[in-house]
């Protein structure tokens, strides 16, 4: 009987502690839904309909799928544009954030000042920073190009060269990437100590202690900070919005850029609409090679790949 009633009162204990934390996920749910899939699901039945915003909407099928990979020659150059911007921003953050956040893991004077530093690009408005920035890349009296000249090179035009426009706003994102620094550097803290000075004491140097242990033992760390990177740069806009308007030609006119353009410029929200769906399909293909491929390469304490 005493073992019973244990494992009833066990047993309550635990159906309470589910209906506690049922209530505590149920506003994060509600939003969730509210905020995403209710959003995502009127955008898909919009984009079905050619739709001024103002006028009364018409049914008009797939015609806005059929015109947007048949007839819209700004499509896919746009995303070939988004994807370079992705891939470069992404694999720069990713090292330089790394980079940083292993120097400031060391023990040097000053370190939660630097970490402050470092972090303060992140918080600051976008649109701000990428006006400033502008004015570092500015062609004749910039600082990047007056530094240029004191070693005897010609003015580089950073946003008005189709070829150089794309690495110059990527700089822009890695610079702004505190966020995946402070990620970083809490997963460094938590690397044990006991495994590098082990490999210490057998002769690894620091690169074979980094390859070894460090990478290893942060990999659930660095797929957090890739996945999380690679949605947010994907779904670049503030460039193009603040500084180029989609130029020099077509090369900086992201996928959030053209629905912009067609949303609130055009008129065409429907047409908007169908672009921003396919886009979310582009985002959750890319976010699921990113998933099927991290059981290779993500390890957990106790040994186990993902």
């Amino acid at each position: 009987m005493a073992k019973s009633a244990g494992r009833s009162k066990r047993s309550d204990r635990g159906k309470k502690e589910q209906l506690v934390a049922y209530l505590c996920m149920a506003p994060s749910i509600v939003g969730l839904i509210f905020l995403t899939y209710i959003p995502l699901l009127v955008v898909f039945i919009i984009s079905f309909f050619s739709w001024k915003g103002i006028s009364e909407p018409h049914f008009n099928g797939i015609k806005n799928y059929i015109r947007l990979f048949t007839v819209d020659a700004y499509f896919v150059d746009s995303i070939k544009v988004t994807i370079i911007f992705t891939l470069l921003s992404v694999l720069g953050s990713m090292v330089y954030s790394l980079i940083v956040a292993m120097l400031l893991n060391r023990k040097i004077p000053a370190r939660g000042f630097f970490r402050a530093v470092f972090y303060l690009p992140y918080v600051l408005p976008a649109a701000a920073v990428y006006i400033g920035w502008s004015w570092l890349y500015e062609t004749n009296f910039g600082l990047f190009n007056y530094i240029l000249k004191s070693f005897g090179i010609n003015n580089v035009m950073f946003l008005s060269d189709s070829t150089m426009v794309l690495p110059s706003l990527a700089l822009i994102a890695v610079w702004l990437s505190g966020n995946l620094i402070v990620i970083f550097l809490a997963g460094l803290q938590n690397v044990p100590a006991v495994y590098h000075e082990a490999a210490q004491i057998d002769g690894a140097n620091g690169w074979q202690r980094f390859v070894n242990i460090t990478v290893p033992s942060m990999s659930p760390i660095i797929f957090y900070n890739l996945l999380m990177s690679l949605i947010t740069n994907m779904q670049v806009v503030t460039p193009a919005l603040s500084l180029t308007s989609g130029g020099p030609g077509n090369s900086t006119t992201f996928i959030t850029y053209l629905m912009y353009r067609y949303a609130f410029k055009d008129n065409q929200i429907g047409y908007a609409c169908a672009i921003s769906f396919v886009f979310f399909i582009i985002i959750a293909i890319f976010t699921s090679i990113v998933f099927a491929t991290s059981g290779t390469w993500v390890f957990y304490e106790e040994g186990d790949k993902k």
